[in-house]
């Protein structure tokens, strides 16, 4: 996969993963009547819904910004925990294997914008910025 291929690929699924993330963390600050319904039949508190949707807004602002790495992973850790917690929950409430599934697979999308992110990096570490590419360019006998 070329570079310009991987960051635009990264790219995408990061904004539409955020899109996802801010969607849901809003429905969560609001107490969305689906959400409500999901955490009694969890036997968790409704408050929690405060807590997650909250921290997954700042998790998807988080994983937009490109300037602080660190945040970047602490973000992806986050939501990795999170899905984590959600499969466990409704595998513990005994709500059956196939609940499980959307937060697996959500689980998956984030390994997966992970190791494009990783790659991303990678090839903008390893390539020349523009103008030392062209300072390689020019001969020597012209300096």
């Amino acid at each position: 996969m070329t570079p310009r291929t991987t960051a635009r690929l990264y790219w995408t699924l990061t904004i539409l993963f955020s899109l996802l993330m801010l969607a849901d963390g809003v429905a969560g600050l609001l107490h969305e009547q689906n959400g409500v319904a999901g955490m009694k039949a969890l036997g968790l508190p409704v408050y929690l819904m405060d807590i997650t949707g909250a921290a997954k807004i700042l998790g998807a602002l988080a994983l937009l910004q490109n300037k602080y790495r660190t945040l970047k992973e602490w973000a992806f850790a986050g939501f990795v925990i999170d899905f984590i917690g959600a499969a466990a929950s409704v595998a513990l409430a005994g709500l059956g294997a196939v609940g499980t599934l959307p937060a697996l697979v959500m689980l998956a999308v984030v390994f997966g914008i992970y190791s494009l992110w990783k790659r991303y990096l990678a090839s903008r570490t390893l390539a020349p910025a523009p103008e030392a590419a062209a300072a390689f360019a020019t001969p020597a006998a012209a300096l």
